[in-house]
């Protein structure tokens, strides 16, 4: 631990607070966190959490969900501008237009979006329980939002579904190429590939294993295989080579980051505890719908 890190610790205690890293923070951040996972492990642990403060480490739309799971306690943030753009990528408008076309329609909102779009959806989703709760919806007609890659992947699995798709996407996991992960693959042919639902299908499709992030780390943990091309941030190197530390983690290319998320530096970390700055913020109204589908998700993930 370096001088910066010692001081989160020794503040962290100070002012009852609880640090919430997601995989894609830097490492140096994850390493001072009490809590660190992908999306749903961190919406899980978000609802029932006893301390007066809660610092968030990862984008605009997993701090909100924070806030929403704890009304009452103060949420903040290392980087006020660290935003994820695919949380945008979907209108309240678009919404109600389906609604009158489908009596029936379910919107199944991925977690990786707006507070706004959540209190126009009827359930949440991550990566990790996506197929689970879309699987046991009563509603035939499903518009999934934001992320067309991810919806797509439900759709194929679940055919007896009508999954309309939106038009939003991660802009770091849909860039990936298959000829990228094609030339992973032939400098390192005996690698398994590990891929992200959030990529295109294309990359799907050379896949040994499609899954979130956490599934990625507890699949790397348990097989017998030692080398993995890892198909999602870097970030995740970190909690990967804990996990296993004799085993070689690749990626499809030399840089594969989200520059949102490497903005949850240690030193802005440090700043945010000591001044509890960059809080966050939401309307009654909004607070009150936006929870009802983030719970009902919570409910149906048990």
């Amino acid at each position: 631990m370096n001088t910066v890190q010692n001081e989160i610790l020794k503040l962290k205690a100070e002012k009852d607070a609880v640090i919430l890293a997601h995989y894609y923070a830097p490492a140096q951040t994850q390493a001072v966190a009490d809590y660190v996972g992908d999306s749903f492990y961190l919406a899980k642990v978000a609802s029932g959490l006893k301390n007066r403060l809660v610092v968030f480490c990862g984008v605009g739309f997993m701090a909100e969900s924070a806030k929403l799971l704890n009304p009452d306690k103060k949420v903040i943030v290392p980087d006020p501008t660290a935003d994820c753009p695919m949380a945008h990528m979907a209108s309240v408008e678009r919404i109600r237009e389906l609604r009158k076309e489908y009596p029936d329609l379910a919107v199944v909102c991925y977690i990786n979006s707006t507070a706004e779009l959540k209190a126009a959806s009827d359930v949440c989703v991550t990566s990790s329980n996506a197929l689970k709760i879309v699987g046991n919806l009563e509603s035939k007609n499903i518009f999934f939002i934001p992320d067309k890659n991810l919806g797509r992947f439900v759709a194929e699995k679940l055919p007896e579904k009508n999954i309309i798709l939106n038009d939003g996407f991660c802009p770091i996991h849909d860039s990936l190429t298959a000829e990228e992960v094609a030339g992973a693959k032939a400098l390192h042919p005996g690698a398994l590939v590990l891929v992200h639902p959030e990529c295109r299908e294309d990359i799907l499709e050379t896949a040994d294993m499609i899954g979130s992030t956490a599934e990625m780390i507890a699949f790397a943990e348990k097989s017998d295989k030692s080398e993995f091309i890892v198909c999602t941030e870097e970030g995740v190197a970190f909690p990967l080579t804990l996990k296993g530390p004799k085993k070689l983690f690749y990626f499809p290319r030399e840089t594969f980051v989200c520059p949102d998320m490497k903005l949850n530096t240690p030193e802005k970390l440090l700043s945010a505890l000591k001044n509890e700055e960059n809080e966050i913020i939401l309307s009654e109204e909004i607070k009150a719908s936006a929870l009802r589908p983030l719970e009902r998700m919570l409910e149906l993930a048990r």
